[in-house]
């Protein structure tokens, strides 16, 4: 073997690209110059220069002697009586005249026993001669002259060593010379028989060989036919060390080389591969009968059937050993190293002399090159790309074909994906655990998957995922047909469709554990590789496609990517408008599901453990880690709060809120939606429809979820932060929570009103925004977290039933005010204080009258719109809902004056005048329960109040004579009588005044001093005016248009008309307004026997105070004049007297000191005056 020709390892690449298989008729047509030549060439037959083959010949006389006819010109091998039983039985007739025809026909015969031992020892000789006469070149300098020309390496080697067959094998591609490449082939046809003929790989192999126990050396120990399975044995041992694989022996180098050198060679025709071929003959014949041979098409095929289940498992073993040396050297393929040669020149993929030359022929290395090269947008041949997409679809289908997966993810494979190993699915599996779906997965095989991914590039071809493509094809018919098939846009389309009615589990699955490796690196999404690779650069100084930096990872470019896209023109350096509609669907997809954004796993991968372990659903991870915001580790934090800032501005990065709300969306904020560009107005709009009859539970729930988030962090409110920022920054530093906020800013805009303010210090965007947000928030108690803290145990208790929105609870609360606790009625006071100053802010009556308000109150100002509806109550075009829930913040409104703003600045002055013992016994956040209102109504009795708030407890009065539940004072201390007297008055809620009408007709009745005294101040308070008793007022108001017209109504005016036509015969008024005035008088004279004046002060106010009032001073003037006069009498009567004491005071002057006592007080006596002397006696 020292003698025979180098076969230098270049020839791996030639046979590679171009080697067809020779059909029997390119047998017959083959030159014959080559064969005649090498017959006539070596007259001296027999083995020739191979000295180490003479023990076999003389062991077999019968072929020595046939070796010596090959003396003679034209010998043909199927004249030698040895093979001449197996040539007739396995070889058509035709083949017999020429010799490499017969030796292709018996060499590939199947079975080892087919082929007598003496024409095998036949054939070897015959080829060993053939492949080491030096003369043997001297024939291709013949047939390829016009080769050797055109090809300066191969004139240029030197003859007479060999050299020359090698060279042209390696150019073999640049050959067009027929002859000359139909000889090439048939050579190395006759080499890969044996692989003791192929030069060098003994020596360089023999001792590994003999270690590894992959056969024998010797010739005769084995038939030829078995040869190839010793290069499959030293194939399958170089993949073991490959892979690490334990008790792996590890190969040398130069057999390294050599076993490379051998794969290379047999890549251009699967014939060549002498154990793959006899492995694999019926499964070809079975998958690949119309393939034709050569180019590596059979190959191809093969592999593309490798999973079949009719595939014979030793077929499969050598494929995957095939497949694998390819991994480790591309030129193993034939098909791809020729298509691809001169793209791996043109883009610079093999002189990388940093890189190791064997880390250069890596298939990996081969497709990372390449597909940067796509990526950047430089041209690589249609036929070069169809390669590629060819072994990245193998490298997804078998995991085994990467040596990084096998070695570094054994444990997983044992532990989570054993018996998988078909179709992809063990790399799935893979991608599962790396997900952690499956537990915990090593470092190094995470980023042995991550690798792997990056090499198949399934993110620019769907298809080259093959377990993702059969899980998904049902989907991609449906969703997604209106793409072009392998349009990276499919993997987006199926994200779209993620958690819909379209998607399938199976699909759901392995997209998702595509999607975790993809999301990991921004490279990996084409479509976005492609539009941001130039902000990528200027923005996050990124290198090239497949070259990485450690201080901007992968994982890190997109982070940066979006950070830039949603600053503001001011800040600056913002992303093209391509890259931030890529950057959106990115985020749009990451949103689906926790794990597919690497930055929010990595940093909170403890908190979802320790918070949101039982939160398995679609979105619902991210969801409790905002809902658990104050209780993450800072970096989560943080993490979570730039996610959910960015979901404020652009709330369609939810994208299952999004397909949730769709109905109401279609019907509200289509508009909205269409042109939402950094506005946050579709969230907003969502709000305001939250309650319309479109809006399911899924959108209810999530509009509502994301305003608890909005109150964790201002920030988290667009527009609320675009237009207040400035203002919190000045007025509200140091304070985070949205609540708290709005709280601050809301306080300033009310002091600057309150105080008249010459410029208001919360600008006019600003007011506006903090408006709406205010409103949001008076939807949803929640929505205020310290109302809803102060108030969760009685919500427990006595609104346990009442769901949350359309301020439900909080009216709720409002119904059982009396029965909170202290802290919670305290708050619930200060949030109808809020309410009745700014009804806008009141929800519900805003929502329930929301159509009565436009009808009605259009042109009021907001804090006017209750006293518009208040005005307007009793109009027959009121919807009763509207008026039921007036009725009920008038209620609210009598129970303290601080929430009837209207009355407090009418009554400003009157109230400490009148009622400071009230004033001083109350809290600031707790009611007085009507005792203020109280207090001004007997006032207003007693004609004592100022013009403003005279007229407003005027009102009051006729409201609540209408209405008992509007005095809260009678209802507090009349509650039972009501019930026990005045049932069905009070069932029937006709608020036309029954219920206090039936309380003044069974006065007697009552027993309770506290409802007693309510009902004798209903009847003082009707004297001073007929409206407040609305029963009296019904029966005349006939009579009041006849006699009564012309006299303004107030301070008893009108009464007082009444009182005197019922006393003047000739009036004749209504007989019931003549019965209710005469059981007026009856009550009234009843009320006064009951609650007689206590002073001199109270007497007087009643008398003013009374509708007898003129009468009643007519009276007493005419008595008072009757005793005047008398007075005026008596006087002069008692002057005659006293003259005549005078004159007779001398003589009784002796008795003066006896009776000095009695005249003393007789002198007193008559002293009086004498207008008074009737009044004294």
């Amino acid at each position: 073997m020292a003698d025979c020709i180098r076969v230098p390892l270049l020839l791996l690449l030639v046979c590679v690209l171009s080697s067809v298989r020779p059909t029997r008729a390119e047998n017959n047509n083959a030159p014959k110059l080559p064969v005649n030549a090498n017959e006539q060439q070596n007259p001296a037959g027999g083995p020739g220069p191979a000295a180490g083959l003479a023990a076999a010949a003389d062991r077999n006389q019968g072929a020595g002697a046939s070796l010596l006819r090959r003396r003679s010109a034209g010998w043909k091998l199927a004249e030698e009586a040895v093979c001449r039983d197996d040539l007739t039985r396995l070889c058509p007739k035709h083949s017999w005249n020429n010799n490499l025809a017969v030796l292709e026909c018996l060499q590939d015969r199947k079975e080892e026993t087919e082929i007598a031992a003496e024409c095998n020892h036949l054939l070897w000789n015959y080829k060993l001669n053939l492949t080491t006469d030096p003369k043997f070149e001297s024939v291709a300098v013949e047939v390829c002259k016009t080769a050797i020309s055109e090809i300066k390496e191969c004139a240029a080697e030197e003859l007479g060593k060999g050299y020359l067959v090698s060279c042209l094998v390696d150019h073999r591609g640049n050959i067009t010379d027929y002859q000359c490449n139909q000889y090439i082939t048939k050579m190395t046809s006759i080499v890969f028989s044996d692989y003791r003929l192929i030069c060098g790989f003994m020596d360089k192999c023999r001792d590994d060989i003999n270690v590894l126990r992959c056969g024998s050396i010797a010739i005769g120990e084995k038939d030829v036919h078995s040869q190839g399975e010793v290069i499959a044995c030293l194939e399958k041992a170089l993949v073991r060390e490959a892979e690490e694989q334990p008790g792996a022996h590890p190969i040398r180098d130069d057999c390294k080389k050599a076993i490379m050198r051998v794969a290379e060679l047999s890549s251009d025709d699967f014939h060549l591969d002498r154990h793959l071929y006899f492995a694999c003959r019926e499964d070809r014949e079975r998958f690949c009968e119309t393939t034709l041979a050569g180019e590596g098409r059979v190959y191809k095929c093969l592999f593309n059937h490798k999973f079949e289940d009719v595939m014979s498992e030793r077929c499969r073993e050598a494929l995957t050993t095939r497949q694998k040396l390819i991994a480790q050297d591309y030129k193993v393929s034939y098909s791809l190293a020729k298509a691809c040669k001169a793209d791996l020149k043109k883009h610079h993929c093999s002189v990388d002399t940093s890189m190791p030359r064997a880390r250069e022929a890596r298939l990996s290395y081969l497709l990372l090159c390449l597909e940067a090269a796509v990526h950047r947008g430089r041209v690589v041949t249609g036929e070069c790309q169809g390669e590629m997409m060819d072994y990245r679809r193998m490298l997804m289908e078998d995991f085994s074909l990467s040596p990084e997966i096998v070695l570094h993810c054994r444990a997983e494979i044992e532990g989570h994906c054993s018996g998988l190993h078909r179709k992809g699915r063990t790399l799935h599996c893979l991608m599962r655990a790396g997900r952690g779906d499956l537990g915990s997965i090593e470092p190094k095989c995470q980023k042995a998957l991550q690798t792997l991914i990056q090499e198949a590039d399934p993110g620019a071809d769907y298809r080259i995922d093959r377990a993702l493509n059969e899980a998904c094809e049902s989907v991609i018919q449906t969703a997604c047909k209106h793409i072009r098939s392998g349009d990276p846009m499919i993997l987006s389309c199926l994200m779209e469709h993620l958690y819909t009615d379209k998607m399938v589990e199976d699909c759901e699955r392995r997209l998702l554990e595509l999607q975790y490796f993809i999301a990991r690196d921004w490279k990996l999404d084409p479509i976005l590789y492609k539009k941001c690779q130039g902000d990528a650069s200027r923005l996050c100084h990124t290198h090239g496609w497949n070259e990485t930096s450690e201080m901007m990872p992968p994982g890190a470019i997109f982070s940066c990517l979006y950070r830039h896209a949603y600053r503001s023109v001011e800040q600056g350096r913002r992303l093209s408008r391509d890259c931030k509609v890529e950057v959106q669907r990115i985020l749009h997809q990451r949103a689906l599901d926790v794990k597919l954004d690497p930055e929010l796993q990595r940093r909170c991968m403890i908190d979802l453990g320790k918070w949101c372990s039982e939160k398995t659903e679609a979105g619902q991870e991210l969801e409790c880690l905002q809902d658990h915001l104050e209780n993450l580790d800072s970096d989560c934090r943080d993490v979570v709060a730039n996610l959910t800032e960015l979901e404020s501005e652009d709330i369609q990065l939810e994208v299952l809120l999004m397909r949730a709300c769709e109905p109401v969306i279609q019907a509200y904020c289509h508009e909205v939606a269409d042109n939402q560009i950094d506005s946050g107005d579709l969230m907003e709009c969502l709000v305001h429809n939250k309650h319309q009859k479109e809006m399911n539970e899924k959108c209810s729930v999530g509009v509502t979820h994301f305003q608890l988030i909005q109150i964790k962090d201002f920030r988290f409110s667009y527009k609320f932060k675009t237009a207040c920022k400035e203002d919190v920054l000045k007025l509200c530093p140091n304070i985070k929570k949205k609540v708290d906020v709005v709280i601050c800013l809301s306080t300033t805009v009310r002091n600057d009103t309150l105080q008249d303010a010459k410029e208001q210090r919360v600008s006019v965007k600003c007011r506006k925004q903090l408006r709406v947000e205010e409103v949001e928030m008076s939807e949803d108690i929640r929505l205020e977290p310290e109302l809803y803290d102060s108030c969760r145990q009685d919500i427990n208790r006595l609104c346990q039933n009442v769901a949350f929105g359309n301020a439900q609870v909080i009216e709720c609360l409002k119904e059982h005010k009396r029965q909170l606790t202290q802290r919670c009625h305290q708050r619930i006071f200060k949030l109808q204080e809020v309410e009745m100053a700014d009804p806008e802010l009141d929800y519900q009556l805003m929502r329930v009258c929301k159509h009565m308000i436009r009808r009605f109150c259009t042109e009021a100002e907001g804090k006017n719109i209750l006293q518009c509806l208040k005005q307007n109550k009793n109009s027959e075009l009121m919807d009763p809902k509207c008026k039921q829930m007036i009725t009920k913040r008038q209620i609210t409104q009598n129970t303290d004056f601080r929430l009837n703003p209207v009355l407090r600045k009418a009554c400003k002055a009157d109230i400490p005048k009148f009622c400071q013992p009230i004033l001083n016994k109350a809290t600031a956040d707790s009611e007085l329960e009507g005792q203020v209102i109280s207090c001004l109504k007997l006032k207003y009795a007693d004609q004592r109040l100022s013009p403003d708030c005279e007229d407003q407890i005027r009102v009051i009065l006729q409201e609540s004579a209408l209405d008992y539940r509007l005095d809260p004072q009678l209802q507090i201390h009349c509650t039972q009588e009501i019930s026990q007297l005045c049932s069905e008055e009070a069932a029937a809620q006709e608020q036309t005044g029954q219920v206090e009408e039936c309380l003044k007709v069974n006065l007697l009745k009552i027993k309770q001093d506290g409802c007693k005294k309510e009902v004798l101040n209903m009847l003082k308070e009707s004297k001073a005016d007929i409206f407040v008793d609305p029963v009296l007022h019904t029966a005349c108001a006939l009579d009041i248009k006849h006699h009564c017209a012309a006299i303004p109504p107030g301070k008893g005016r009108q009464m007082s008309c009444l009182m005197e036509a019922l006393q003047d015969k000739r009036v004749r008024l209504q007989p019931e307004c003549k019965r209710r005035l005469q059981d007026r008088i009856d009550m009234w004279s009843f009320a006064a026997k009951v609650a007689p004046a206590e002073g001199f002060s109270d007497l007087a106010m009643q008398v003013m105070s009374s509708p007898s009032k003129n009468y009643i001073l007519t009276m007493m003037g005419v008595g008072v004049g009757l005793l005047f006069l008398m007075g005026l009498l008596c006087g002069r009567v008692t002057k005659r007297v006293t003259q005549e004491l005078k004159d007779s005071e001398p003589q009784q002057r002796p008795l003066k000191a006896e009776s000095r006592p009695a005249t003393d007080q007789t002198v007193k006596a008559r002293k009086v005056s004498p207008s008074y002397g009737s009044i004294v006696f």
